[in-house]
């Protein structure tokens, strides 16, 4: 009975024709339910893609979705494959030095390509959806013969782009148990596309769209919960364009926590150090002894919670409890701030073994994270937030 009274809140809500974001928000925090697609809808108003305004959604929609495909019309950009070319060398061809020529512009898109083929590729291995065909394969891309195709573009050989990986703090887990290298998802056959595809095509239009960015390794654990909600919306009118509202729901995301992934602003008020020593004060104010016990093992908040940090919690739970996690996320008010709280709670239930521990066998404690009820945590989260500090 609560439940459906629950459900009832949200549905008082969102059938409003003008939608009261900060009681969305507020009913958010708690939690989204999962039934006819509402955490998908929820999503796309707390990530300030929607307009609140219901009357400005079929035109908005409109506008977006003819935009998106614009997008993948000048961008997949395939030297050579235009109509009337005739002579492909003549002017422009794959030596060429000119700055404007496509052939260089191919060449280098391959490079930021190659590595974000290799991510989605294994994104979330311990589901089978992402390797699923999705009911909406696009038209321009599968219907090319391939040339547009953007994971036929790419071998296996060693990325030269620098900016892609943050080295050495362990952004990404190694599911080498999970995943062998030689097992990743594969293709789909002609006029089909799995949702990986998907995926690669949006991370693929971000970095193009986003120069002075670009991929970061980890993007595609962001993208992931996003497209998985949309792609899996019961509403079929929603469903079909889950690729579009994936990718402006991303960036809008990405403008947000996009300090995480450039290392020139690790220093910044919303850079990654920042976050990070902002944890380390609070876990000092939440639980004295534990945070002494680090400073004793010289457990630094860099070997554990950047990657907690920089990927908003997404590789230490299963998807379920990620989008739970990513419900409360998204409606703070502060934005972020509330994920430092739930990082400290994370730490705080696990005081017992970690002050009992060694240096080893708690970093490998906080480093996989021991299942649980994800809502253990959050309640701990909450209550720390409400703290006296």
């Amino acid at each position: 009975m609560a439940y459906r009274a629950r459900l009832k809140e949200f549905d008082d809500v969102l059938d409003q024709e003008v939608i009261d974001l900060k009681k969305l928000k507020s009913l958010s925090f708690h939690g989204i339910p999962d039934d006819q697609g509402r955490r998908a809808l929820c999503w796309r108003l707390l990530l300030n893609y929607l307009p609140t305004d219901k009357s400005q959604w079929p035109l908005f929609l409109q506008e977006k979705r003819q935009l998106y495909k614009q997008f993948i019309d000048e961008m997949v950009v395939m030297p050579g494959s235009q109509e009337g070319n005739g002579d492909v060398t003549e002017g422009d061809h794959p030596l060429s030095i000119n700055p404007d020529s496509q052939w260089q512009t191919f060449f280098k898109d391959n490079e930021v390509l190659l590595q974000i083929d290799k991510d989605v590729r294994r994104l979330c291995p311990d589901i089978s959806f992402f390797q699923q065909p999705t009911e909406f394969p696009c038209q321009e891309i599968v219907n090319s013969n391939d040339v547009k195709r953007l994971h036929t573009r790419v071998q296996r050989s060693v990325l030269k782009c620098a900016n892609v990986e943050r080295k050495g703090l362990g952004i990404t887990k190694i599911a080498l148990s999970i995943k062998k290298a030689n097992e990743d998802y594969a293709p789909m056959t002609e006029g089909k596309e799995a949702h990986w595809e998907v995926v690669e095509r949006i991370l693929f239009l971000y970095a193009k769209l986003n120069p002075g960015q670009g991929y970061v390794q980890g993007m595609n654990e962001i993208i992931g919960p996003i497209y998985h909600a949309f792609a899996c919306d019961p509403d079929i009118t929603f469903r079909e364009h889950a690729e579009c509202d994936s990718f402006f729901c991303f960036t809008n995301l990405m403008s947000e926590i996009r300090d995480f992934f450039i290392k020139s602003l690790d220093e910044t008020d919303h850079g990654i150090n920042k976050m990070m020593s902002r944890m380390l004060v609070q876990l000092k104010n939440s639980d004295l002894d534990v945070w002494l016990k680090f400073q004793q093992l010289e457990l630094k908040p860099q070997f554990y919670s950047f990657r907690w940090i920089t990927l908003l919690l997404s590789q230490e739970f299963p998807l379920p409890d990620v989008l739970r996690i990513w419900d409360t996320l998204f409606s703070d008010e502060s934005r972020f701030d509330f994920l430092i709280y739930v990082c400290c709670a994370m730490i705080v239930i696990l005081r017992n073994k970690l002050l009992n521990g060694d240096f080893p066998s708690n970093l490998k404690l906080l480093q996989n994270f021991p299942p649980m009820d994800v809502q253990i945590i959050l309640s701990k989260a909450v209550e720390l937030s409400k703290q006296k500090n």
